[in-house]
Order: structure tokens, then C-alpha cells, then sequence
């Protein structure tokens, strides 16, 4: 299924990511692994929260922490341009027969609550508390220095119907693999902010989410980040990496939380911005795809992911299958 002519001009204007909301098991463990490990910055905390953002970052967040009995994503945010966009974006989302909800979130402004077309949770809202900068204040630059939130990579039981749903909201397709045999999409690439994406689909069962990630200053953050977590009792977390992508052309590493939740590690990626700019091709069986140097990820990254709350799972449409570690 080809890949659909971008929407410029969608009803209404999302800007970029902007949140997660995670639920932990352990808050203790997980502020520990966010905090002391990655070096994300506390901007609030209670004994059923930590809202943290990163480095560069003035919004208040840009992941939340919930103590839970049960480690899930209950949200993926985005910011919109302004406040009309909400409106336009609950008339959007209602005409499409998804549920919208307005709630009440803290250090928010008026937020939207509804769903994708596979059950993702998703939250919209145009202004958030606004801190003061601390980009450069180097004495806080620790663990892997993370500078702000780059996107999330969500499994999808049909990844040509979520490109479709997403490419409607006006996200472009930066690169995308497509499966020789069926023709159908496996994976694609999709931003609004100007990098290769703020979301990404890859097949497999869904909605879950694979991975949040973050931006990083050069790869060098990577390695040290490695020789930190391997000595103090976070060897079992890294999964895969560190690497450079062949898609996005990234360096990355891909490592766990103490609940399971995956974060990537990211930086080097290219410009999007141009809106006649065409996607890169890449076909399934490509061993540079996954990585360029061509080491091929672990079956974990495959088949792992974090369940949305209070969302269904279905099994993949397509049975294709990328070469696997053994």
C-alpha cells in the first residue's frame, strides 16, 4: 500500500510531542533510574508522582511517573498550537466517532483527552507551566545528559492504517519499510516538529508502546552512559546498542527501566522541515536498516512493549518478519 500524499493543511495544528505518563511499580526505583542515572530534572514530586522534564526543556514535563500496581502507559501527549486547535480537534476527533473528554491535569492548561483509531490514549493541549531555563546550567548536566524528548515508537496491529490516521492529522512520513511480498507497510517514520519523527508504527501486537526516546548531545553521552549503568547494577538493563540506525541515520541505545518500560537514547538524526521533502525506502529483509553496521536487534525488541491502560491488544495483520538475533 503506497504511502499517502502528505496533508499540509490538517483541521488543526499539532505542534510536537510533548509527554508520557508512565505507571511504575516501584517510584522509589523508578526516580532512582531517571533521575540519578539519566540526569532528567525533578519539577515536581509527591509520594504518587515525579513530573520530570529535560535539559533544554521550559515545559513543566515531559514524562510523569505514577505509582501504580501495575506498569502500563496511560497517555502519550502532544502539544497543539493554540487554543482554538483544541476545539478544531474536538469536532475532529468527535466527526471520527473516537471519545473526547476534557480533564483537569496539573501544571496544564485545557486539555483534550481521546483516542487514536487502534485505542492509544492521547491528550491534546496548547499551553503548559513554563519554568525557567536551565540549558545552561552545567552543573546539572549528569548521567547521559538528556536534552528533551524526542518521540515515541508505538506497535500497531496495522501500520497502513495508523500511517493513514496520523498522515491525516497532518504528521509526514520521513522513511518507512514496506514489505516486498504483501506491499503493505511495516514500519514508517512520521514527524510534525521537523526531525525524522515524533511517532513512529511498527507492526507487531497493538497499540503498545516500544519506546520513548531522547534526545542526547552527540554519542558520546551514549558511552558514558553505558560505563555508568554497567557499574551500578544496570548491566541487565541495556537491551540493544549503543549502534547507529540506518533509518534516521541516529546513534542510539536502547536500555530499560526497572518496570520494563523501553527508553531509547538518541541523537545525529537529519532535517524534515522541507514540506515536498520525499521518504526513504527501505525494504524489510535490508540488514542496514535496523542498523547500519548490520547487526541485526534482539528478538526482545521484536516482541516487548508496554501496554496502554485500559486499551486492547489484536494480533498483527502482517506475519512478515525482519532477520532476528538468535
Amino acid at each position: 500500500m503506497p504511502v499517502p500524499k502528505s496533508n499540509l493543511y490538517p483541521d488543526f495544528n499539532i505542534v510536537r510531542l510533548s509527554h508520557v505518563e508512565f505507571m511504575v511499580t516501584d517510584l522509589a526505583a523508578s526516580k532512582a533510574f531517571y533521575v540519578d542515572t539519566l540526569g532528567l530534572q525533578i519539577t515536581h514530586e509527591d509520594s504518587e508522582n515525579v513530573y520530570l522534564r529535560a535539559l533544554e526543556e521550559r515545559n513543566h514535563h515531559c514524562i510523569i511517573l505514577r505509582k501504580g500496581q501495575k506498569a502500563e502507559a496511560n497517555v502519550l501527549g502532544f502539544k497543539v498550537y493554540d487554543e482554538p486547535d483544541l476545539d478544531k480537534a474536538e469536532t475532529y476527533f468527535n466527526d471520527k466517532g473516537l471519545p473526547t473528554e476534557w480533564i483537569e491535569r496539573p501544571h496544564q492548561g485545557r486539555t483534550l483527552r481521546t483516542r487514536d483509531l487502534h485505542g492509544i490514549p492521547l491528550e491534546f493541549y496548547a499551553r503548559m507551566e513554563q519554568l525557567a531555563p536551565i540549558h545552561q546550567h552545567y552543573k546539572l548536566y549528569k548521567g547521559v545528559r538528556p536534552l528533551r524528548i524526542d518521540h515515541f515508537n508505538c506497535f500497531s496491529s496495522n501500520v497502513d492504517d495508523s500511517v493513514a490516521f496520523y498522515n491525516d492529522l497532518g504528521f509526514r512520513v520521513t522513511e518507512y519499510t514496506e514489505d516486498e511480498e504483501s506491499k503493505k507497510l511495516w514500519a514508517a517514520w512520521m514527524h510534525r516538529k521537523g526531525g525524522v519523527h515524533d511517532i513512529a508504527f511498527t507492526n507487531g501486537r497493538g497499540p503498545r508502546l516500544h519506546h520513548t526516546a531522547f534526545w542526547v548531545p552527540n554519542p558520546m553521552a551514549i558511552i558514558d552512559l553505558l560505563d555508568l549503568m554497567s557499574t551500578t547494577g544496570y548491566l541487565e538493563n541495556i537491551e540493544r546498542g549503543p549502534g547507529r540506525h540506518g533509518i534516521s541515520n541516529a546513534f542510539f541505545l536502547y536500555i530499560r527501566d526497572p518496570d520494563g518500560h523501553r527508553i531509547e537514547i538518541y541523537c545525529s538524526d537529519y532535517m524534515t522541515v522541507d514540506p515536498d521533502m520525499e521518504p526513504i525506502k527501505w525494504d524489510l529483509k535490508d540488514p542496514q536498516r535496523q542498523t547500519l553496521w548490520g547487526a541485526p536487534a534482539p528478538r526482545s525488541w521484536f516482541e516487548e512493549g508496554t501496554t496502554f491502560a485500559d486499551t486492547e491488544i489484536c494480533d498483527s495483520q502482517l506475519a512478515a518478519q525482519p532477520i532476528v538475533a538468535p
